[in-house]
């Protein structure tokens, strides 16, 4: 009788280890998924600044660039597909293909963006044009920010994925359907050369 008594208290134990241990676990995990969650929204929010700014600039530089309208226009289009792109990830920030997609139109928009630097450098008068100055000196520091952002957002990514790839929570993390997150990357190198702004 004593036997089967202690041989239920230790199953009782076991029972309740295992238990203590997948609800912290998953609450830790839950943790870890919520914060690179988080750290997309500050990408968003730093991206939506750049996106505003940049229409902005465009407008500022139209005037004197009349016959560079291509240039404008092409900058116009990279806009026009970050910010969607921006919003299908901003929807659900866990899908790695949205996350992939923001970052290769963002790429594409940073391009545009540094051949219209390019073009303004080449025009001492839009040079000196003090709104032009100004939209610049913002988009730079906008252009920092996102950097920021981008690298916080990843940091969060890895400590996720590394959480449900390793023993033994990704018994959880499998047990609970928590998948892979894509960290904010482009593909190509000229892809990861930054928006380049001097007027100066």
């Amino acid at each position: 009788m004593l036997a089967f008594i202690t041989a239920q208290f230790v199953l009782v134990a076991v029972v309740v280890v295992l238990a203590a241990w997948a609800i912290l676990g998953y609450n830790a995990l839950v943790r870890l998924r919520n914060r690179f969650v988080n750290a997309f929204a500050q990408i968003d929010v730093q991206l939506k600044r750049r996106f505003d700014l940049v229409p902005n600039l465009v407008e500022a530089a139209r005037g004197y660039l009349k016959h560079e309208s291509g240039t404008l226009e092409s900058v116009t289009r990279a806009r026009a597909a970050a910010v969607t792109a921006g919003e299908q990830a901003a929807a659900n920030p866990r899908s790695g293909e949205a996350v992939r997609q923001l970052a290769i139109e963002d790429a594409g928009l940073s391009g545009a963006l540094g051949r219209l630097f390019a073009l303004i450098e080449s025009y001492p008068e839009l040079k000196a044009d003090k709104t032009i100055a100004s939209l610049s000196e913002e988009l730079t520091s906008t252009e920092n920010k996102v950097a920021f952002a981008r690298q916080a957002y990843n940091d969060a990514v890895l400590r996720y994925n590394n959480a449900i790839q390793t023993f033994p929570s990704n018994i959880l993390a499998a047990l609970f359907a928590f998948r892979d997150a894509a960290p904010y990357q482009t593909e190509s190198p000229e892809e990861r050369q930054p928006v380049r702004v001097s007027l100066g």
